[in-house]
């Protein structure tokens, strides 16, 4: 037995209106087309569902239970009409977001505070994530947008998701206190330093712009977390390179920073699945994200 449910809820109006006639009326339809709509359903379950009579239609006991049944999916119907309304109008909606750190702790907080202040019922999920991670998630659907980097371009393996640049941020070189910094010839005059590396991306970045200069640097220690990176070499125990939005999150009192272009720029911009963004939460985020990046 296979029921059209708007079939059940033509049979709700012709029982609430009381005829098939007021209820052709109500509905704009003409009568015969209700008519045939019910003999459709009724052939459908088995059995008569209206009594009809001079004083209009009366429900059969099985057109009772279907009733029952219309009257919620006629509610459920109601709901959905609503929970749509709410997304479209950024009165509800969720964000799951996919964040590396530098990023979020300088570009999401003040995006989702905006989005907070003017839509206070859409919910944004953050959590935090390398580009490798975070371009997994968004493509397994587990994450609805992500911040992610490359070195001199869009981060590897994007494959069918969508790319928004955001903003370009200069690699700077970062030392210790009292140290000279490179002479004339930039970044060869360190390669007798120990260094000490970020992530993957990051590190594989310092080696390609060492060897350029015409060395392999010595990377004595590594960490991803930019503030252990920068306590280090506020004591002295090596050298590094990071990005701007990493000293703009955190910037150690004690360590030079160097500005030295041969170290590139990296590229920030926002990944997700095509279409996406014309999600309204979603495309609400995007448009906090891309001011504050202007910012």
């Amino acid at each position: 037995m296979v029921l059209d449910p708007r079939r059940l809820l033509l049979l709700r109006d012709v029982a609430r209106a009381g005829s098939i006639s007021a209820a052709a009326r109500g509905l704009g339809w003409t009568q015969p087309a209700v008519s045939q709509h019910l003999a459709r359903l009724e052939r459908d379950a088995g059995g008569p569902l209206l009594l009809r009579g001079p004083a209009g239609v009366t429900p059969t006991e099985a057109g009772e239970a279907l009733l029952r049944r219309a009257d919620v999916v006629a509610a459920e119907l109601h709901a959905a009409r609503e929970e749509l309304a709410a997304l479209h109008s950024l009165r509800g909606g969720r964000v799951r977001l996919v964040a590396f750190p530098s990023a979020a702790a300088t570009l999401v907080p003040d995006a989702v505070g905006a989005l907070a202040a003017d839509h206070p019922g859409v919910e944004v999920g953050l959590q935090e994530g390398e580009p490798p991670e975070a371009l997994a998630a968004v493509s397994a659907g587990d994450a609805d947008l992500a911040l992610a980097f490359g070195y001199d371009g869009p981060p590897a393996g994007l494959g069918t998701l969508a790319w928004r640049p955001l903003l370009e941020e200069p690699v700077h070189l970062v030392l210790p206190p009292g140290h000279p910094g490179p002479g004339r010839r930039g970044l060869a005059d360190l390669a007798d330093e120990d260094w000490i590396g970020g992530c993957v991306r990051c590190r594989t970045h310092l080696v390609t712009r060492c060897a350029a200069a015409g060395f392999e640097p010595t990377v004595r220690h590594t960490s991803d977390d930019y503030v252990v990176v920068q306590n280090l070499v506020a004591r002295g125990l090596g050298v590094t390179v990071l990005p701007a939005s990493a000293l703009a999150a955190y910037r150690h009192p004690d360590v030079r920073v160097v500005d030295l272009p041969v170290l590139g720029r990296r590229h920030v911009g926002l990944v997700h699945r095509p279409g996406a963004d014309a999600v309204p939460a979603t495309a609400a985020l995007v448009a906090r994200l891309v001011a504050r990046a202007s910012a």
